[in-house]
């Protein structure tokens, strides 16, 4: 997986991970205990997820094209994040992140 820094509004900074592989992609954030609040999967082209096997509820992000926020769900395990039509990105991340509707993230390279 590849590491990419998330850049938001009010300071937020997250270091994301970004599946390389459909096995990684597949894999995604099952199996963990805790996540910490600085961490995040970001899916690139990903219009809806799934939480089955996972074992904590997440925040997922939903962005469109130009990495504007969408709409942020709560997603409890076991559960299916259907499709919009305009999301083009998904930003899995810990539940209580602090990020609204129309707020454009920043993804930077990290290295």
């Amino acid at each position: 997986m590849r590491e990419v820094i998330v850049l938001g509004p009010r300071g937020l900074v997250l270091r994301a991970l970004i599946p390389e592989t459909r096995r990684e992609r597949m894999q995604g954030l099952r199996g963990r205990l805790i996540l910490a609040q600085n961490a995040a999967l970001f899916l690139e082209r990903a219009r809806s997820i799934h939480t089955f096997g996972m074992r904590l509820p997440i925040s997922a992000v939903q962005l469109d094209r130009g990495f504007c926020v969408r709409s942020i769900r709560r997603v409890p395990p076991n559960r299916l994040l259907l499709p919009r039509p305009t999301i083009r990105h998904i930003l899995e991340c810990a539940k209580g992140i602090d990020l609204r509707p129309r707020d454009r993230l920043r993804i930077v390279e990290d290295g």
